[in-house]
C-alpha cells in the first residue's frame, strides 16, 4: 500500500499545492509514484479556490501544470490518514497538531523534516520571483524528504 504524504500551508493555493506538484513530479522522475500519494490542503483554505496566478506561473516555468488545483480545507480526518504531515510552518505544524491531537508523531515542518532551512515563508500577493524562489525552495526540501523517505 502507498505511503501517503500531506502537504498542508495556510490557504492551499501557493505553497502546499506547489508543494504537492512538486512532490508528483519528483516521484514521477524517480518512478516511484506508485509507492507515495502525495494531496494538500489549508489550514484555513477556501474550498475550491483556484491556485493562486503566480503558483500556477511558476509551475508551468517547472513543466507542471496546476492548473486544475482546487483548494482544499484541512479535516481531521486527513491528517489521521496520511502517514506523514508536511507543513510549511512551525505555526501550521502547531494548528494541525490542535486540530489533530494525538497525530503529533507524523507533524514535521518541511525543512524539519529534510533536515535544512526553515519556515517556507508565505509568497501570497507578492512578484513572481518570490513565488519562484519559493518553489525552488520547495523542490530542494521535497528532494531531501524523498531522498529520506525512499531510503
Amino acid at each position: 500500500m502507498a505511503k501517503k504524504i500531506l502537504f498542508v500551508c495556510t490557504g492551499n493555493t501557493c505553497r502546499s499545492s506547489m508543494a504537492e506538484a512538486i512532490a508528483r513530479k519528483a516521484l514521477k522522475d524517480r518512478k516511484k509514484d506508485g509507492q507515495i500519494q502525495v494531496s494538500s490542503a489549508g489550514t484555513a483554505a477556501l474550498p475550491n479556490a483556484q491556485a493562486a496566478e503566480q503558483a500556477v506561473a511558476v509551475m508551468e516555468e517547472m513543466g507542471i501544470d496546476l492548473r486544475a488545483h482546487k483548494a482544499t480545507l484541512l479535516t481531521p480526518e486527513m491528517v489521521k490518514e496520511a502517514d506523514l504531515v508536511l507543513t510549511m510552518t512551525k505555526a501550521h505544524k502547531e494548528q494541525v497538531k490542535k486540530l489533530a491531537p494525538g497525530a503529533g508523531e507524523k507533524v514535521f515542518t518541511l525543512a524539519e523534516f529534510a533536515g535544512a532551512g526553515a519556515d517556507i515563508l508565505d509568497p501570497i500577493g507578492r512578484h513572481l520571483d518570490v513565488y519562484r524562489q519559493c518553489a525552488a525552495e520547495l523542490r530542494y526540501l521535497i528532494g531531501l524528504a524523498l531522498d529520506k523517505i525512499l531510503a
